[in-house]
């Protein structure tokens, strides 16, 4: 299962490799806009869990690769949290329709990050879901820490400092130097 998941991003990477070089080739490069995402991560066997019905990074994180006119930093990362609710206002400032972007979106455009890694664009990314049985699990990730709600409360809580803990080993939830932290949730 693992070796067709690894070939299917293979080859999922070098069909994205043809449409950039196609587009290079055929002089389409300055203004044409790609964005390549998915909408989920996927576990491969990590914490003993399969597919994508958890909160961890490797289940919530998703590629997302913005290349085209206005983007100057090529294969910069950003540090900011961004979601995929960012895509479409970041699209329509890139292509010039900021004004008629509608201001209830919960979006923001990450025109900033696409110029400058390090920018600022917001200081958290929301993500959910839902468990067989309707169990809801929410989520809120910083640029330093991860924090995860099952049932409201009610299933448990998880709190991982990200910078120091990249795997979210060690739930840091009941650990009282961390209550700024959680107060901030």
């Amino acid at each position: 299962v693992i070796q067709a998941y690894l070939a299917s991003i293979s080859f999922m990477d070098a069909q994205a490799g043809r449409v950039l070089d196609a587009l290079d080739r055929l002089g389409l490069t300055s203004k044409t806009l790609v964005v390549f995402h998915s909408d989920h991560g996927y576990h491969m066997g990590e914490r003993n869990m399969w597919q994508k019905q958890s909160l961890f990074e490797e289940s919530i994180r998703v590629p997302l690769i913005i290349a085209g006119p206005g983007v100057t930093a090529k294969g910069g990362v950003a540090k900011s949290p961004v979601e995929l609710l960012d895509v479409y206002p970041t699209m329509a400032d890139l292509a010039g329709f900021r004004a008629q972007t509608p201001k209830y979106l919960d979006g923001k455009s990450l025109r900033q990050a696409l110029r400058n890694p390090a920018a600022k664009v917001k200081n958290a990314a929301f993500s959910q879901v839902h468990r067989p049985g309707g169990i809801p699990g929410m989520s809120v990730r910083t640029e330093s820490f991860h924090f995860i709600s099952w049932n409201y409360g009610k299933e448990g809580e998880q709190l991982y400092d990200v910078q120091a803990d990249p795997r979210e080993s060690k739930n840091l939830v009941s650990d009282p130097a961390q209550a700024k932290q959680l107060a901030m949730v």
